[in-house]
């Protein structure tokens, strides 16, 4: 997951390949809590990894149940129906679906057993209203009192008495998670008589109360409906675990590479879609009706799509949106691509989520240059005539991030850049890798910026950082040199011998991950540092052959979405093209001294005048070498940290960066 304040994503042509979604949020934490209520231990598999499921998760965890996980595979042991703590501060984040159905599900058993439990979340959650919700269950007998503003949380449940004999009525018209959450808590007080809810005006997002349902009767627990507007738990009803249930993967995530297919999935390698398919019990898999009518072409099995570019560009709709109101927000951007305005209608429920999503929406897209125009429940979006870059505000809402990264396909291949990208950790942790894995985009689209410089001049540590600033590859050119004179030493090939040099370069079997180094499965992080081995490649690489053995495998390391990379001849020769080259440069004595603290930190005994000369005898083999010879490119930046700390070193190149890149300071 990219943790940056920011995430730039270059110009973007087409897609194909297969992605494999995460599961759903909205069955993740239905199953999580449904698992907690009932008797015995349920084994959840293939359960989303998120930030809401991992609230919801601590909150089981506070309340008494116990739960194992490992992976995405959780076994969770319920509480038979009962509370075993009778206290607890539950904070829930932005995640709705663990407020709502946990105020109602503590509600009812503090009522029945005792208890007191406060539940609080971020600002955002304090924003969005649960007033119905309390009102339905005051109407049971519970006592719930507002910490805060009236309407919304935080909020102090602390007991009451049950009255379950008249009909509770809850408002349908805001959010279906006010229904939702009373399906889930009722059935825990049911022992004496059955219990009704009526739904007071239209009921929005249904398909959401069919999860619900459907979950619910997984669980033991059969619901009698009449139509949308009333429904029964049967008396007697008892929550029983399943014993094991798996959790298809995420529909409203599958609306972004539906869309991706239809924007750049062509005939012979479309976007192929795993874990979601024509058996979806999820209402946002109507998406793909709508992504048809805007003329996407979508085959489907059970647990997988397959989508590719129909017609083109895509055909401007109009449509009512209550059966897919999470998914119609990415909509909302293909409708960039559009040949007229696409009108998205009756999405009132956009302005509780996360954010006032037909706003945010709105600012954003005009910010790319659409015409916009939105009301209390709708918002039409007319295509730009000329795109502009744009910086992506994201609400810290994780459906503003991920359905702006398609804007990377405009016609004008102009970048977009995503604030604040971490917040797809609510529900798609890896969505950008996974975005990057099936994106194509020509070679020369990708950035990269080369560091480049002498010996012990700190080059690699100035690149690593901007690249972890960024959220770019790394690539330290030295270690693939230092790699090769390592197994050079180790199969004693002579430093002299370039066609043996070249022939160990080329079947190098490297491995870089998490800042440590594999040689052919051998971990050599340290040993790549030893004096020896720096000295052998600076030998090593003055053959021409053994450079040239090592440019593919440079070469392929620019990846999206961006390099950073570091050596000698990244600028000059390597990324000739690179939009920023840096030339960092520090004297022989400066560069000596840093050395000697670096090997007598690590227990080497040196001296300075030693490592000295030995740098200044590299720099005159680098500077002389007839293959690549060190020196700056023409339109490097030259940077002196003889006298500058690490942190000021990398400011200077990120103001560096900001001067070439369309969106200004970050």
């Amino acid at each position: 997951m990219y943790t940056t304040p920011f995430l730039d994503i270059p110009p973007l042509q087409s897609a194909h390949g297969t992605v494999r979604l995460p599961g759903s949020k909205s069955i993740s934490n239905r199953v999580l809590l449904l698992a907690g209520l009932s008797r015995g231990t349920t084994t959840v598999y293939d359960l989303l990894d998120s930030d809401d499921t991992q609230v919801m998760l601590t909150a089981l965890r506070q309340l008494g149940c116990d739960v194992q996980t490992d992976g995405t595979t959780v076994r969770i042991t319920g509480l038979g129906g009962a509370l075993s703590v009778k206290q607890a501060q539950l904070f829930l984040g932005n995640a709705g679906t663990a407020m709502r159905p946990l105020t109602a599900a503590l509600s009812v058993l503090s009522a029945q057993g005792g208890g007191e439990f406060d539940l609080k979340g971020v600002p955002r959650m304090h924003e969005r209203p649960i007033g119905d919700l309390i009102d339905a269950l005051r109407q049971l007998g519970c006592t719930i009192d507002y910490l805060g503003q009236d309407g919304y949380p935080p909020l102090r449940l602390k007991g009451g008495a049950l009255r379950t004999t008249d009909p509770i009525r809850v408002r349908g018209d805001v959010s279906s998670q006010f229904l939702t959450a009373l399906l889930l808590a009722l059935p825990l007080v049911s022992q004496a008589n059955p219990i009704t809810i009526e739904v007071v005006g239209e009921l929005i997002s249904k398909p959401y109360v069919e999860i619900t349902l459907n979950l619910l009767q997984r669980f033991g627990i059969e619901v009698q409906r009449d139509g949308w507007q009333r429904f029964t738990i049967p008396q007697g009803s008892e929550y029983r675990s399943p014993g094991s249930i798996h959790v298809e993967a995420d529909a409203s995530s599958a609306s972004y590479f539906i869309a991706l297919g239809a924007i750049a999935g062509f005939e012979s390698w479309p976007v192929r879609i795993e874990g979601v398919g024509s058996d979806s019990i999820q209402g946002d898999i109507r998406f793909i009706d709508a992504a048809r009518l805007m003329g996407a072409e979508i085959t489907s099995g059970p647990g997988w799509l397959e989508v590719r570019r129909g017609a083109w560009p895509l055909k401007a709709i109009t449509l009512d949106c209550n059966h897919i109101p999470d998914a119609a927000m990415t909509l909302a951007v293909m409708a960039l691509y559009a040949d007229g305005s696409t009108r998205l209608d009756n999405i009132a429920s956009w302005r509780v989520k996360e954010t006032d999503r037909i706003a945010a929406m709105a600012t954003e897209l005009r910010k790319l240059g659409a015409t916009v125009t939105e009301g209390a429940d709708f918002i039409e979006v007319t295509p730009p005539t000329t795109f502009t870059p744009a910086s992506i505000h994201t609400y810290d809402d994780h459906r503003v991030a991920m359905c702006f990264s398609l804007a990377a396909y405009n016609p004008a291949r102009q970048p977009v850049r995503i604030l604040d990208p971490r917040c797809v950790g609510k529900t798609f942790p890896d969505y950008f890798e996974t975005l990057f894995a099936v994106a194509r985009t020509d070679t020369s689209s990708i950035p990269v910026i080369t560091v480049d410089g002498p010996t012990a001049s700190g080059k690699g540590t100035l690149a690593s950082a901007v690249a972890q600033a960024l959220g770019y590859h790394f690539l330290d050119s030295g270690a693939l040199y230092r790699a090769t004179a390592l197994a050079a030493m180790q199969a004693g090939v002579s430093e002299t011998d370039e066609a043996g040099l070249a022939a160990v370069a080329a079947g190098l079997k490297l491995k870089f991950a998490h800042q440590q180094i594999w040689l052919g499965g051998t971990e050599v992080s340290d040993e790549l540092r030893r004096e020896d081995v720096g000295a052998m490649a600076s030998k090593v690489s003055v053959w021409p052959a053994v450079r040239a053995a090592l440019l593919q495998l440079q070469l392929s390391h620019r990846r999206l979405p961006g390099l950073v990379a570091d050596g000698r001849d990244m600028g000059t020769v390597i990324f000739p093209g690179a939009q920023l080259k840096v030339f960092v440069v520090a004297s022989a004595a400066v560069r000596a001294e840093r050395r000697h603290k670096q090997l007598i930190s690590k227990g080497i005994s040196t001296s300075i005048a030693t490592l000295r000369a030995d740098l200044e005898a590299r720099d005159a083999r680098d500077k002389s070498r007839t293959a690549s010879p060190l020196k700056p490119a023409e339109d490097a930046m030259v940077l002196d940290n003889s006298e500058l700390s690490v942190d000021q070193c990398v400011a200077k190149v990120l103001e560096w960066w900001q001067q070439r890149n369309p969106f200004g300071q970050a």
